[in-house]
């Protein structure tokens, strides 16, 4: 990935693809993630970002209000947290012998644990759980859908992913964030039959949307979602 810049927009461009357009995209975290059209040179592409840039600056003002709405959890009796879709709230438990449990419609945290080592260790608990769930959770998903799209049931891994929700890895694993768990199942689902299409095709090209919309006809709905609804799944 490269970092670029034309004119006021900084974008990282990717390495050509063998389609014949540009896919142009605005990360989780903002970035523009620009992947061109093979044979490309630096100059082309550069003149392609500014052609686009009125859709740039309008997707970008939008991701910054979307991500205003990002919400800072603390770590006290009564935060919530999300799972699945569903709100918990935070109760903060001494001597349990675990980190962290969700029990009763509750996650319960070792009082222990945060007094000891702070936000820092309450977050890995976290992590450490929501991945856990997730590769179970994908591990099932994956096998519902890969006989769906075609595909052989492929490795899975959970972890964090930066700014990505997942990753189609060319060794033929999948990847998945953590965050993912936070989502609704509906959403879970389309992230998994997304990854999966990309066995096909590696880019998002008509064809790729077109085997999306095979399995899951209403995918637009659950990609908006995500775009909106995205920043708030975070710890």
């Amino acid at each position: 990935m490269i970092a670029r810049k034309v004119r006021d927009i900084e974008y990282h461009l990717l390495p050509s693809s063998t389609r014949k357009t540009t896919d142009i995209v605005i990360e989780r975290n903002g970035q523009v993630v620009v992947r061109p059209p093979v044979n490309y040179s630096l100059e082309q592409v550069d003149a392609l970002v500014v052609s686009k840039r009125l859709w740039i600056y309008r997707n970008l003002a939008e991701w910054k209000d979307l991500n205003a709405t990002a919400v800072t959890r603390e770590w006290v009796n009564g935060e919530t947290f999300l799972y699945l879709g569903g709100a918990y709230r935070l109760a903060l438990i001494s001597h349990q012998d675990k980190p962290l449990k969700l029990k009763e419609g509750r996650f319960c945290l070792s009082r222990e644990l945060i007094e000891t080592g702070g936000t820092a260790a309450a977050r890995a608990a976290f992590e450490n759980f929501y991945s856990e769930k997730g590769q179970q959770r994908f591990a099932d998903r994956v096998a519902f859908f890969a006989p769906k799209v075609g595909v052989e049931n492929p490795a899975i891994k959970v972890k964090d992913m930066g700014y990505r929700w997942a990753s189609c890895g060319r060794s033929g694993t999948l990847n998945f964030h953590w965050k993912c768990m936070m989502a609704p199942p509906r959403i879970i689902d389309y992230i998994t039959v997304h990854e999966l299409c990309h066995f096909h095709h590696r880019n998002h090209s008509d064809a790729f949307w077109n085997e999306v919309d095979k399995v899951l006809p209403d995918w637009r709905g659950r990609k908006e979602w995500l775009r909106k609804r995205g920043a708030g799944l975070d710890i």
